[in-house]
């Protein structure tokens, strides 16, 4: 077949981690507070907004770098702490915990179809990368999963300074691949995945959520191999132009 690249959003589409940032959170809380009574309900209106992947819109290329990205965040982390007792010293104590905590091998899990789905797909042809609204450390986090041998590459938003459904996000990755290319998206979010990937006119594939009218979906990733084997093939090249004469 033509050379192909599917992209991959990660959470919620190859790997989970169970509780995700309020779950986080909630467990710092317990530990830092035995007996304290809170659900992560009840955490998750202090995180609702701030994170660089509310506003995809703004570029932050001056927070691409780890340790600029978590401290970007602090303020927001802080918060849940500070509004269930915790002093802002001690508050920002816990909050720096979260890095940790949130990256923690083991923490992090894949779905029981990932690995097979990727390897049948590898088979075929397809070469595999993620594109994810994430942390700095979904590298680490992709590596630890063992993910390294069937992944290409993976973009992490924390480190390119530019989140999903932004047009660049996508651009930044396909200007890396040749223009004969194929591309095809897959991922669990409709705003971020599939309409961010349909802007720019790659195909794109719903997965792990309620199907959506005039939209492939598969619920699972076993499902997305005959959708792709269908998809009409959109080059590189129709996306942003043949560069051979640049």
């Amino acid at each position: 077949m033509t050379e192909g690249a599917l992209i991959w959003d990660f959470d919620g589409t190859l790997a989970f981690r169970q509780g995700m940032w309020s779950g986080t959170i909630l467990d710092i809380l317990r530990w830092a507070f035995p007996g304290l009574e809170v659900t992560r309900d009840e955490v998750r209106p202090f995180i609702r907004d701030g994170f660089p992947w509310h506003r995809p819109e703004e570029v932050h290329p001056e927070t691409a770098d780890a340790d600029l990205w978590w401290k970007n965040v602090q303020h927001i982390l802080e918060k849940p702490f500070l509004a269930f007792g915790a002093e802002p010293g001690r508050a920002s104590e816990l909050a720096g915990l979260v890095r940790t905590e949130y990256c923690r091998p083991g923490s992090w899990s894949l779905y029981d179809d990932t690995e097979e789905t990727l390897e049948r797909l590898s088979a075929y042809g397809w070469k595999h990368y993620v594109l994810s609204n994430h942390v700095p450390e979904l590298p680490e986090i992709a590596g630890s999963l063992g993910l390294d041998r069937l992944l290409e590459g993976v973009f992490s938003s924390a480190l390119t300074g530019i989140e999903k459904p932004n047009r660049e996000a996508f651009l930044s990755l396909l200007r890396m691949l040749p223009d004969s290319c194929a591309v095809v998206m897959i991922g669990d979010s409709m705003e971020a995945d599939v309409l961010g990937a349909r802007n720019l006119g790659i195909p794109a594939i719903l997965v792990r959520k309620p199907a959506r009218p005039g939209v492939l979906h598969s619920e699972d990733l076993a499902g997305t191999v005959p959708l792709i084997d269908g998809i009409p093939l959109t080059r590189i090249a129709d996306i942003i132009g043949d560069r051979s004469g640049l």
